[in-house]
């Protein structure tokens, strides 16, 4: 898949994990994207980029990305060792989202009530997927 920022000065490529595309519903992603942060999961070791990209160690496990020039929101990126390659790309960068289904909302307890996604999908609630972010912590430290 390619895709680019709004200005173009960002390209990226990469090979999705799945032909799918997933929802946060996180009051920082919320806040990051100015909406949910929909993204496209990308297969380990796939993405390649050029232009002038900037981060934000927005946790103690991941960074989230953005054009220096626009401003566009480029992809949520874990930091532990062992999921350092992990990246989620904003599904806007590419055309037509890839023409992905959604297939997971997370954050779901806490998302604005006008916020609905169509179709059935796996949900997660808040409790869920920071227990999750914490095993993924716990098993860094073995």
């Amino acid at each position: 898949m390619k895709g680019h920022c709004l200005c173009g000065a960002v390209q990226l490529e990469f090979e999705p994990k799945a032909p799918e595309i997933h929802a946060c519903h996180c009051e920082m992603c919320r806040r990051w994207a100015g909406s949910a942060f929909v993204e496209i999961d990308v297969e380990p070791g796939t993405l390649q980029v050029t232009g002038p990209v900037k981060s934000y160690a927005s946790s103690d496990w991941a960074e989230r990305a953005w054009c220096e020039t626009c401003g566009t929101t480029l992809w949520y990126h874990l930091t532990l060792p062992k999921y350092d390659n992990f990246y989620a790309v904003s599904a806007g960068l590419v055309d037509d989202m890839g023409g992905f289904p959604m297939t997971k909302e997370i954050y779901i307890d806490v998302k604005p009530a006008g916020f609905a996604f169509a179709g059935d999908h796996e949900t997660q609630t808040k409790a869920e997927v920071e227990a999750q972010f914490a095993s993924f912590a716990e098993g860094d430290r073995e």
